[in-house]
């Protein structure tokens, strides 16, 4: 884990007592209670239909509980809309618009002058290995491509709290083992809080420092990741990776 995890004296995202159920059904979360540190990549995994969709809703303030609270880096704050970074589970491009338009849509909203920060865009274009591409439309980019500029579209809002929603979870297995890497390096380097959504049980052991396994009483478990960083895709083959692995297998089938 990197020496930023745990200086700060405020997690980046502080979950108290959460409760929330849709009108008078049956509750999703009961008295959740979650902190993440600056600069830590967390996942949380969980059955289709679990509720992990709407944890994400909660924190970016798309929704709000029934009960309890949520501060992001030690605020209270009235709304959370646009607070946080959010990337959906859909790359949610637009179509008509080209790769650098699409990049820069947050800083339309933000009403910031596109103009002057064109010299950055162009080079976090080429760190995301796209400048080449940054006039081309969706339709011509491959998956892993689209959501690359998905990615660096959440980047561009400039928060420091990151919410993906199983980003590669529609990518082709080489795909995703390409893009689990080029994430790895670029999240070190980032120093980014990012908390991630995933079904894939690898994925999460190999990205993540914590992972919450939503359970079905509407209550996380917490599972530490006991592995050296950096990491790279490799490591799912090693010993010790696929230990922690029988045991987060087992944790589920206990659940």
């Amino acid at each position: 884990m990197r020496e930023a995890i745990g200086l700060s004296k405020s997690p980046m995202l502080a979950i108290r007592d959460l409760s929330y159920s849709f009108e008078a059904r049956k509750p999703i979360f009961q008295q959740v209670a979650i902190d993440i540190q600056p600069g830590e990549f967390v996942s949380v995994i969980g059955p289709s239909g679990s509720g992990k969709s709407t944890l994400f809703k909660l924190i970016t303030g798309l929704l709000e509980p029934d009960q309890g609270e949520i501060l992001i880096d030690g605020q209270k704050m009235e709304t959370r809309l646009g607070l946080v970074g959010y990337m959906p589970q859909k790359d949610l491009l637009l179509p008509w618009k080209t790769v650098v338009d699409n990049v820069l849509l947050p800083l339309e909203v933000k009403k910031e002058n596109k103009q002057q920060n064109m010299s950055e865009i162009r080079k976090w274009l080429s760190r995301f290995g796209l400048a080449e591409f940054e006039k081309a439309y969706p339709h011509e980019l491959s998956g892993g491509m689209r959501q690359r500029v998905a990615f660096l579209r959440t980047i561009m809002t400039g928060r420091e709290l990151l919410l993906l929603d199983e980003p590669f979870g529609a990518l082709d297995s080489m795909t995703k083992r390409n893009m689990q890497s080029w994430l790895l390096g670029l999240w070190e380097e980032l120093q980014k809080t990012v908390l991630f959504i995933t079904h894939d049980l690898e994925e999460a052991l190999l990205l993540s420092d914590r992972i919450y396994l939503l359970e079905r009483t509407g209550t996380f478990q917490e599972m530490k990741v006991h592995l050296s960083r950096p990491r790279n895709p490799e490591l799912i083959y090693q010993s010790e990776f696929i230990e922690m692995r029988k045991e987060l297998e087992r944790r589920i089938h206990h659940e």
